[in-house]
């Protein structure tokens, strides 16, 4: 497939959907939702420097493909579905285990090595090899998932489809994600953090460093290694002042040991909820 041309094509389709009604057109968007079900393109890919290039126009392929997509019926043995993208298909000769009733749709990747408990995984996400997506999880939209990284149980990935250019939510290599944890609007995950049972990240969720003399507050971003949980901070209102939802960084992973026991030790040491 070259990139160049459908990326352009695919720029010329949203700027004006009248030519979706060109086959060519539309051949490009179907070969595009093909390439990111296949893994030769992502949504948002990882750079050398740490940061996250995003491919809009590969979001744009996915709300270009909405329209030229018919709706049909879709039977899993007893089950009927009704809907305009088909689920992915082919897990053994791709090497991921799949647990019953896990769903992923056409447009989504998943890596060789990685387990699906029964969960969800929608058009544009991307599961890395060694991943385990625990039971009741949810992988939005173009939500990006690292190596090796848990996703516990009834933990929720937003998605992030529109504007084209924004940021999906990434949870980079390494991490754990608690249970019930909810993530969104493109907020990043960075290597090997662990979050607490129950955190919730939005944009303007203030991350509050607590580790220190002073809070350091950040947005949007968990730093590498970081154990995060709970927490709330207070605020003026005209009605008097009240708690709101924050997120308090109570610590850092140790370098010293292995992944796996570095994060026993983690919950241990800051007897952390997952």
């Amino acid at each position: 497939m070259d990139f160049a041309r459908a990326e352009r094509m695919i720029d010329e389709a949203f700027a004006n959907r009248e030519l979706l009604k060109d086959a060519a057109y539309a051949q490009v968007v179907r070969e595009t939702i093909d390439a990111l079900d296949k893994g030769a393109l992502r949504v948002a890919e990882p750079e050398a420097n740490g940061n996250w290039k995003v491919n809009s126009w590969a979001k744009q392929a996915i709300l270009l493909y909405f329209p030229i997509a018919a709706m049909e019926t879709i039977e899993v043995g007893p089950y009927e579905y009704h809907d305009k993208i088909p689920l992915k298909k082919g897990y053994q000769q791709a090497g991921v285990r799949v647990v019953p009733p896990a769903t992923v749709r056409y447009g989504a990747h998943v890596e060789a090595g990685a387990v699906l408990m029964p969960s969800y995984i929608n058009i544009g996400g991307y599961v890395s090899a060694g991943s385990m997506i625990d039971t009741w999880a949810t992988v939005g939209s173009c939500a990006q998932v690292g190596r090796d990284v848990h996703i516990s149980g009834g933990a929720g990935l937003g998605g992030v489809l529109e504007p084209p250019s924004a940021q999906p939510v990434i949870v980079d290599d390494g991490a754990f994600v608690g249970s019930r944890c909810i993530i969104v609007e493109g907020v990043h995950v960075e290597k090997e953090a662990v979050l607490g049972a129950n955190v919730t990240l939005t944009a303007s969720t203030p991350i509050i460093d607590v580790t220190g003399s002073e809070p350091i507050t950040l947005k949007g971003r968990v730093p590498a290694r970081s154990v995060v949980v709970p927490g709330t901070t207070m605020k003026e209102f005209p009605a008097g002042q009240y708690g709101m939802p924050c997120a308090l960084i109570i610590g850092q992973r140790k370098e010293s040991t292995d992944k796996k026991t570095s994060l026993n030790d983690v919950l241990r040491e800051f007897n952390v909820p997952v």
